[in-house]
């Protein structure tokens, strides 16, 4: 029960910090978050938790609002600045494999304490982080332009909700079904597995309901802020 209520505290204080961000920064505190939150996503993930009884990772609150950066994008300064926060995130989780694999290799002095916990968290993010890449960009670009059909189908500020929710629980169930087969499957029993992949797409079912709000909030700013 701990977990459910201090996971909902989580989720908004997350949703929360992006939205003062937004409105510290503008646009380009949402292209800094995506950075962000593509990296805490994806240390995050490594952690299993017990949620509703069933077995799920980490990180979907931080992945969730990377989704609702680029509706916002998408909404508030057209399809092209949404696309190109995509190609933010992937190069910079990229960026992120690549220099703590280098980091990893090199001799740690006798008294460090460190070499051993980055091991064990960065050494499983090879695979995680193909999983997150294949994932992030298939399902991200998905969200993008179905966000864009739907803005075309239901354009009124009202319909923000639909053209939120209905992109991004599309494009998260594809991105469940990607990362957690290429991350997980061999890594855990496939019960587990199967637990995790529902538990996990529950949980962004979940977050993206409570996200809209935000995006209502961040469409009150005004575009040219900072």
């Amino acid at each position: 029960m701990f977990n459910i209520w201090f996971g909902l505290v989580f989720v908004l204080v997350t949703f929360s910090l992006l939205i003062i961000m937004y409105r510290m920064f503008g646009r380009t505190g949402l292209f800094v978050w995506i950075g962000i939150s593509t990296i805490l996503a994806n240390l995050q993930v490594v952690k299993t938790i017990e949620i509703f009884g069933l077995t799920a990772t980490l990180g979907n609150a931080m992945y969730g609002t990377a989704f609702l950066v680029t509706d916002i994008l998408n909404e508030k300064y057209g399809k092209k600045e949404a696309q190109k926060a995509v190609w933010l995130g992937f190069f910079t989780l990229i960026v992120m494999t690549i220099i703590m694999q280098l980091a990893l290799i090199f001799q740690p002095h006798p008294e460090d304490f460190a070499q051993e916990s980055l091991a064990t968290i960065f050494g499983i993010i090879p695979r995680i982080a193909l999983g997150s890449l294949v994932a992030y960009l298939v399902s991200q670009l998905t969200d993008v332009y179905i966000f864009t059909f739907l803005k075309k189908k239901f354009p009124s500020d009202s319909q923000f909700w639909i053209r939120n929710n209905g992109s991004t629980m599309v494009s998260q169930l594809l991105d469940t079904l990607v990362f957690t087969s290429i991350a997980f499957l061999g890594e855990y029993p496939m019960d587990v597995w199967f637990e995790i992949f529902i538990t996990t797409y529950l949980i962004k079912w979940i977050i993206s309901i409570i996200d809209t709000p935000f995006g209502y909030v961040a469409k009150r700013f005004p575009k040219n802020i900072v």
